[in-house]
C-alpha cells in the first residue's frame, strides 16, 4: 500500500468507474443541446460573501460545512459548496442577461463540503446544473422539468420520483413562517439540537431535518400550499397542469423546502429508493430575487437545479450495462519491423477516427491476446514475419473467434472490417 493516500471524504474516479461518468456527461451535453442551453464554467473558489449572502448565514452549508480561508492578500476565500451563486455572480458581472431571453446555461464541476463523509455524500463532489434566467412563467419550470425527464429516459433509469412543491414568496411565507414557529415552539423539548437553533434562525429549515425524533414530530405540520398567496398558487397549480399535459407523474411533498435561502415558488428533487439515505439524486427550484440581490437587473427571475454525479453515477450501474474501452481494433505485432508497421497503420486509422491500440513488437501472440482480452477490443490485428511477406495481416473478431485476412497495408480493410 501507498504512503500516499486521499484525504477522507475525496475519491479518485478511475476505469471502468469513469466510463459511468463519460456516460452521463456525454448524454448531459445531447440533451441539453437540445433544449437550448450553452455551457458556462466558474472558478472554483470565490469571496466568501458570495456564499454567505446568497446561501444565507444561518444554514447549515455556511455555519458549518464551508471550507473558508484567508488568502495572502488577507481576502475571506471559500471553495464553492454549490454552483448557483457562482452562475449567478457570472451571469451579472458579464451581462449576460443582454442575450435574448430566456438564457439558459449549464455548468459541470467540483463542489466542497466539509460533511459526514458516508455513502453518496464526499468532501469533494462532482454537479451538473442548468439554470434558465429572465423568466417568471410556469412553462418554464415545466420544461427544466421536462429536460430531467428526457435526461433520465435517455440514462434508463426508470425507478425515481418527481416530487414538487411550492414554498411561495415574500408576500405569503412570513405567515407560513409564524405558523411554523408556533408549531414547533410547543414542541421545541423534542427537537434535536440543530433544530433547536433552526427554530430562531430559519424555521423552514425544520421540515428538512433528517433526525429520527424531528421527522415524527413534523408529522402534523401546516401545510405550506395551504398559505400560498393567489399570485404563488396560480403559478403551483399551472405547473401541475403543464407536468399532466406532459404525461410527466410527479407527486406532491411540501416538506421540500431545499436547504438555501435564496429559494421561492417552485422547489423541486428527484429521488430514488436505491441509494438508501441519500435519496435525492436532482434537485433544484425558482430563485426569482438573486440575480438582483446581487446587483443585477431587478425583476430577472432564475430557475435551476443541480445533479449529483456520483449519486447518479450509481443508478446507471444497472446489471447488463457494461461499459468497455472504446478500443475498436488492437493491433498484435511479432517483432520490430511489424512492431513499425503496425505503429504507423495505428496512427493512419486514427486519423480517420478509429479508436485503435498497438502492442509492443517484443510480446509473444499469447500475450497479445491476452492484452487484447482485457482491453476489451472488438477485433485483433495479427502481424508477423510471415504476414509481412505476404502482405496480408490476419484478423480476429474476440466476440465469437472468427478470423481473416486483409491487405496488411490497406487501410480501407480495417474501415470495412469494423463497419
Amino acid at each position: 500500500m501507498s504512503k500516499y493516500n486521499t484525504l477522507k471524504g475525496v475519491a479518485d474516479i478511475c476505469p471502468p468507474d469513469i466510463c459511468r461518468w463519460q456516460t452521463i456527461e456525454d448524454t448531459v451535453r445531447e440533451v441539453f443541446t437540445l433544449y437550448g442551453f450553452n455551457e458556462i464554467r466558474t472558478p472554483i473558489i470565490e469571496y466568501t460573501e458570495l456564499f454567505t449572502r446568497s446561501i444565507g448565514q444561518s444554514t447549515d452549508i455556511v455555519d458549518k460545512e464551508m471550507y473558508t480561508f484567508t488568502d495572502r492578500g488577507g481576502r475571506s476565500i471559500s471553495l464553492r459548496p454549490e454552483g448557483t451563486a457562482s452562475v449567478v455572480r457570472c451571469y451579472v458581472q458579464n451581462n449576460l442577461h443582454t442575450l435574448p431571453a430566456p438564457q439558459r446555461f449549464y455548468y459541470t464541476g467540483a463542489m466542497f463540503r466539509y460533511e459526514r463523509p458516508q455513502k453518496g455524500r464526499f468532501r469533494q463532489f462532482y454537479q451538473i446544473g442548468a439554470e434558465v434566467f429572465g423568466s417568471t412563467s410556469p412553462k418554464v419550470d415545466a420544461e427544466l422539468l421536462s429536460m430531467i425527464n428526457v435526461l433520465l429516459k435517455r440514462l434508463r433509469i426508470n425507478d425515481t420520483t418527481l416530487e414538487i412543491n411550492s414554498i411561495g414568496c415574500a408576500e405569503c411565507r412570513p405567515r407560513f413562517r409564524e405558523e411554523i414557529v408556533a408549531f414547533f415552539s410547543a414542541r421545541q423539548g423534542h427537537l434535536c439540537a440543530d433544530c433547536k437553533v433552526r427554530l430562531k434562525n430559519n424555521p423552514l429549515r425544520l421540515l428538512d431535518c433528517k433526525n429520527e425524533h424531528c421527522v415524527t414530530i413534523r408529522g402534523e405540520t401546516p401545510n405550506i400550499l395551504h398559505y400560498l398567496c393567489d399570485n404563488c398558487n396560480e403559478h403551483h397549480q399551472r405547473l401541475k397542469d403543464l407536468l399532466y399535459a406532459l404525461g410527466i407523474s410527479f407527486v406532491e411533498n411540501p416538506m421540500i423546502v431545499r436547504g438555501l435561502d435564496y429559494y421561492t415558488r417552485t422547489t423541486f428533487e428527484v429521488t430514488t429508493q436505491r441509494l438508501g439515505a441519500q435519496k435525492a439524486v436532482i434537485a433544484g427550484g425558482r430563485y426569482d430575487n438573486l440575480v438582483h440581490e446581487f446587483g443585477g437587473p431587478n425583476g430577472m427571475a432564475a430557475i435551476g437545479f443541480a445533479i449529483g454525479m456520483e449519486r447518479m453515477a450509481e443508478l446507471i450501474d444497472a446489471p447488463g450495462m457494461r461499459y468497455q474501452l472504446p478500443q475498436q481494433l488492437y493491433f498484435a505485432p511479432i517483432g520490430k519491423e511489424a512492431e513499425t508497421i503496425s505503429l504507423l497503420l495505428c496512427e493512419l486509422l486514427r486519423i480517420k477516427g478509429l479508436s485503435v491500440l498497438c502492442g509492443e513488437g517484443s510480446l509473444s501472440l499469447k500475450r497479445h491476446l491476452k492484452a487484447s482480452d482485457r482491453f476489451n477490443v472488438s477485433f485483433v490485428i495479427i502481424i508477423g514475419q510471415e504476414e509481412i511477406e505476404k502482405g496480408e495481416a490476419l484478423w480476429r473478431r474476440l466476440s465469437d473467434g472468427q478470423q481473416g485476412v486483409v491487405g496488411i497495408a490497406k487501410v480501407e480493410d480495417y474501415l470495412r472490417l469494423i463497419q
